[in-house]
């Protein structure tokens, strides 16, 4: 068997006397999908963080890419080939979306030039953001800023920055939160298209997108991983049911 993309090992998180992960080891193979579910409070998006780099571990070992990477920065793991999106916008809200895509792309490359007045001469870079927008529908308004897109179609740009880097995996906190039913069905697509050869490591309450994204689904409960299979198996597990999906008495 290969080697996996990412493998994660008895990690443990605690804030103050509080422990949110215990020994939590899992893997995800190259281009794999696997959606972390649970229950509010679970640690979900703690381990997201962990994984990513925003929080510092208390025990435990994280390897990506055949790498060590426990305590490496949130900007080396990029480097690396890590992505991530999170569940609050974080876009440039005074730049158009063209200009936050090329800033993106801008900061993904290997060689940096510190004068951002030669993005507007970067063909390359042009093409690339274009390439990107029209495979999220937003190219015609490229030239807007942030306030005034939907919610969905700001939710749209920054699922992309995730993807510009080109990253081998990529984490993502709650991408559908927020959206009505019929914009988060589009956005599940987008996602699809957006991350082919590319593995994910989400968190999700809207079902729809778990249960039509992943490959994997892992359950976390009370910061520990009770369940792990596809979807089939993890729908007919009797205590997910029981403690998550809705069969508690």
């Amino acid at each position: 068997m290969s080697m996996a993309l990412l493998k994660v090992e008895k990690l443990c998180k605690s804030f103050g006397g509080l422990q949110v992960l215990t020994d939590v080891s899992f893997e995800i193979q190259k281009g794999e999908k696997v959606a972390l579910i649970g229950p509010n409070g679970a640690g979900k998006s703690t381990l997201l963080n962990a994984v990513g780099g925003q929080l510092p571990v208390n025990n435990g070992r994280i390897d990506f890419n055949g790498k060590q990477i426990t305590f490496l920065t949130p900007n080396k793991r990029l480097r690396l080939g890590m992505g991530r999106s999170y569940q609050a916008n974080n876009l440039f809200w005074h730049l158009t979306v063209l200009d936050n895509v090329l800033l993106a792309l801008f900061g993904a490359e290997k060689v940096h030039i510190r004068m951002l007045k030669i993005l507007e001469h970067r063909k390359d870079l042009l093409e690339e953001a274009e390439r990107l927008l029209t495979a999220i529908g937003l190219w015609n308004k490229r030239h807007e800023v942030p306030p005034t897109l939907s919610y969905g179609e700001n939710r749209l740009v920054e699922l992309l920055l995730a993807f510009t880097s080109k990253p081998d995996v990529v984490l993502l906190d709650e991408p559908s939160a927020g959206l009505p039913t019929a914009e988060a069905f589009a956005f599940a697509d987008t996602v699809r298209d957006l991350a082919k050869d590319t593995a994910l490591l989400f968190c999700a309450h809207d079902m729809d997108l778990v249960f039509s994204l992943a490959d994997t689904i892992m359950v976390l409960y009370f910061g520990e991983i009770i369940a792990r299979g596809t979807p089939q198996e993890i729908a007919a597990n009797p205590r997910v049911q029981e403690i998550y999906l809705g069969t508690e008495e």
